[in-house]
């Protein structure tokens, strides 16, 4: 290992940690780091593997040169956070081995990006396998993955959140109850933004449904917000009777004109007008 000594920089071999000097490594028993340990703005505590050593030090000036950002701005703030908690944790958790709940799965997920990694390894049947192009190949589907999220997170994801606010602040125009938001330019990433803003915006009742022209199809889609951003539970969701249904059949369970229909779970619908989606909302607010 004394190569390592007049290495630039080592990254997840060594068994030492020390940025001063360039040595990032998670592998040895005294290392015990979280994002929140090393800084403890942060609220994430999964145990930091190599990839999210590199991250903490390096994250902020890598998201501001891809996007041509200045690196202190509020925006590459947001982002840093988002692409760790969207991005890296599940990396750092997977390489320590630290499981996403502590219940049984009632499946387990194959095609994520350490197990997509993993499968470039040199299969055991291979004769003098060519380990180097072996890991280049990782490097470049890592690489692709990692650009490809803070380009979404930048480009796509951030800009949404004004859209999202101006739709909170304006929800008592769409209807005195407040619990139905309007995206009258078409639909975007709302989601996640919707539940920080909610806080931080101080709702005092939760947003139950949005609604937001279909451009595609020229319709309208009523969507039900979930209890938490990555959740199939809703809040509310659309009338059970009306489940399942579509067209003229739900016209008349429904009592509403142009229906297009309402999806199986109940989480989505659709409707030929805004007033149409509209109803379908107020009359899941207030049944009979």
């Amino acid at each position: 290992m004394d190569i390592l000594k007049d290495c630039d920089i080592v990254v997840d071999v060594g068994a030492v940690y020390d940025p001063s000097c360039h040595r990032y490594d998670h592998h040895q028993r005294s290392f015990d780091h979280t994002m929140n340990t090393l800084n403890q703005e942060y609220p994430w505590t999964v145990k930091l593997s190599s990839a999210g050593l590199v991250y903490f030090h390096f994250g902020h000036e890598i998201i501001a040169n891809i996007l041509k950002l200045p690196v202190d701005s509020e925006e590459v703030k947001i982002l840093y956070g988002r692409v760790y908690e969207n991005f890296i944790q599940e990396i750092d958790a997977i390489d320590n081995g630290v499981k996403p709940c502590d219940s049984e799965h009632k499946y387990d997920i194959h095609t994520h990006l350490s197990s997509r990694v993993k499968r470039l390894n040199p299969s055991w049947t291979e004769t003098n396998p060519d380990e180097t192009k072996c890991f280049e190949k990782a490097c470049q589907l890592v690489e692709q993955e990692f650009l490809d999220r803070i380009n979404f997170y930048g480009k796509t994801w951030l800009p949404a959140r004004d859209i999202v606010k101006s739709a909170v602040q304006n929800r008592f125009s769409v209807h005195s109850s407040g619990e139905i938001i309007d995206f009258a330019s078409g639909g975007c990433p709302w989601k996640e933004h919707l539940f920080e803003l909610e806080e931080s915006l101080k709702v005092e009742k939760p947003i139950k449904f949005v609604i937001y022209p279909d451009t595609v199809n020229k319709r309208w889609r009523i969507q039900c917000v979930s209890v938490a951003p990555f959740s199939f539970e809703n809040r509310l969701s659309l009338c059970k009777e009306w489940c399942g249904l579509q067209g003229e059949e739900l016209n008349k369970k429904s009592g509403i004109d142009g229906c297009v229909f309402v999806h199986m779970s109940g989480f989505i619908g659709g409707n030929k007008t805004r007033e149409g989606a509209l109803q379908m909302a107020l009359k899941t607010l207030n049944p009979e």
